[in-house]
């Protein structure tokens, strides 16, 4: 599905809504299992591109085939890193993963890295006795909102992009 199309659909018919998305860095992803069955639910059904849906599968393992957002695990993308991390901007998170020393993402969606939670907590001990000029210290306020699904900090929100983002907010 292109974006521009999902964002029509959201906003001109509600065809779609945001409920069974995932939103990580301001972008929105929606759960495999809503994503399979979506298409019987349109005024005009399409239907399910099966290799499509094969290579996501095989991309995403070990996926998660859960119905509802709140049953994920913690996911976080670079924005709730950077926020968690109190980086002063993500070019260091990237220059982190990029030279192996803040580990490899998890997931890989829609071009975007995606980590699971507490793996990436479990290894900051480890990244802050390696670290030089960045302390790489837990902010323990977004590091509880993350684990309890209340995070409203950078990442959280979908971001306008394109003649959207020059719109005043309503």
């Amino acid at each position: 599905m292109k974006r521009l199309q999902v964002s029509q659909w959201i906003s001109r018919d509600r065809t779609l809504d945001y409920r069974y998305a995932k939103i990580i860095s301001g972008s929105p992803y929606w759960l495999l299992k809503f994503v399979k069955g979506f298409g019987e639910t349109t005024p005009r059904p399409k239907h399910l591109n099966e290799a499509e849906l094969a290579r996501l599968i095989k991309e995403q393992d070990p996926g998660y085939w859960v119905g509802e957002v709140d049953q994920l695990p913690p996911l976080v993308g670079q924005a709730e890193l950077v926020a968690l991390f109190q980086l002063s901007s993500g070019a260091l998170l990237r220059k982190a993963v990029s030279t192996g020393r803040f580990r490899p993402a998890d997931y890989t969606l829609s071009g975007s890295p995606i980590w699971l939670l507490e793996p990436v907590v479990e290894d900051a001990p480890a990244l802050q006795a390696g670290a030089r000029g960045v302390d790489w210290a837990i902010d323990e306020q977004v590091l509880a909102a993350l684990r309890g699904g209340s995070y409203d900090g950078p990442g959280s929100k979908i971001v306008p992009r394109g003649r959207a983002a020059s719109q005043p907010a309503k």
